[in-house]
């Protein structure tokens, strides 16, 4: 594979690995849901039109999840002490454990597709995935 392509092959792949996996749970819930949570989890709690921007979603939209989740416990909203006007929203216990178990199953339905591998590709495959874990960490993430 030629280098100009490898950043948009993993994009793709990630994006038919996630996809592949939700039809393959069964699971119903709206990826935007797993991709909010999974902000909240990783970065900490913001202000919807922060949770928004990071989720690549409208304002509107993100302020109709955060009641979703809030309405099933999965997040909740408090006061910013930066700001009394504004509200933050964070990832309740029963989110973060939500979360956990989305991914468990998602490893669970993908494990058989990398079952073959051999210890050179796990190697291999574990470089690329820290590697992207420093290119997509918080820190690096535009805002």
């Amino acid at each position: 594979m030629h280098r100009d392509d490898v950043i948009q092959s993993i994009v793709f792949s990630a994006h038919a690995l996630a996809r592949i996996a939700a039809h393959e749970t069964g699971n119903d819930t709206p990826a935007a849901q797993w991709r909010a949570l999974s902000v909240l989890d990783t970065e900490g709690a913001l202000r919807v039109g922060d949770l928004a921007h990071r989720s690549r979603t409208t304002q509107p939209g993100m302020t109709r999840m955060v009641g979703l989740l809030e309405k099933d416990g999965l997040a909740e909203r408090s006061a910013d002490p930066a700001d009394s006007r504004a509200t933050l929203v964070s990832i309740t216990e029963h989110g973060r454990a939500a979360l956990e178990s989305w991914r468990r199953e998602l490893q669970t339905v993908l494990e058989p597709r990398f079952a073959d591998l051999d210890a050179d590709d796990w190697t291999h495959l574990s470089r690329a995935a820290e590697i992207l874990r420093t290119r997509t960490a918080p820190e690096r993430t535009p805002r």
